[in-house]
């Protein structure tokens, strides 16, 4: 004889089912949550025991004022050096005109030279002597760099290009070493 279902065992097994789905979630939420308490203890745990990176000496009042003279020589000397470089790239692509790179360049050269000038202007505490002379060394390749690339527009050879290339890698490369001491935040990590 089949057995005839009543209405109140009909709920009665929906809200067991129900019941059942809901504690279904509520197990799966706390089994997240665990999960991830666990995850963010290890993080936490990890972050304290790694090592710190020391921080740097707050700066001398000499040392922010010599920095703060410096940086809108640095402004100019890394726009002029990068429009200089963009420059040779478009022209070598044959998306510049000679006549714009050598506009270019001669600005450029005009900004390097003004900048040695103010470098030689400024007077740095002793302990930036070494970064100042770095500094004003690069700035020296730039402008050996540009007077390289000149040469070009005189003799119509490309390869001036090639041999100036070295210098002013090594100035950009000297420009940050010396900027990630005096602007930390200027050069992020690679």
């Amino acid at each position: 004889m089949p057995v005839v279902e009543t209405r109140s065992s009909k709920i009665s097994r929906r809200k067991l089912v129900v019941i059942a789905a809901v504690l279904l979630v509520l197990v799966g939420i706390v089994i997240v949550a665990i999960e991830r308490e666990a995850t963010s203890r290890r993080l936490v745990a990890a972050a304290i025991s790694r090592p710190t990176a020391p921080s740097r000496p707050p700066l001398t009042r000499a040392e922010e004022t010599y920095i703060q003279a410096l940086w809108p020589i640095h402004g100019a000397v890394e726009r002029s050096s990068a429009r200089m470089t963009l420059g040779q790239i478009f022209y070598v692509t044959k998306d510049l005109e000679q006549a714009e790179l050598k506009a270019r360049v001669d600005e450029a050269l005009t900004t390097f030279r003004r900048a040695e000038g103010q470098l030689r202007a400024l007077e740095p505490p002793p302990s930036l002597r070494g970064a100042h002379d770095d500094y004003t060394a690069a700035v020296s390749l730039f402008e050996r760099g540009a007077v390289e690339v000149l040469k070009m527009f005189d003799d119509g050879r490309d390869e001036h290009m090639r041999i100036a290339h070295p210098l002013g890698q090594e100035a950009a490369d000297k420009i940050r070493e010396v900027g990630v001491k005096f602007w930390p935040h200027e050069f992020p990590p690679n």
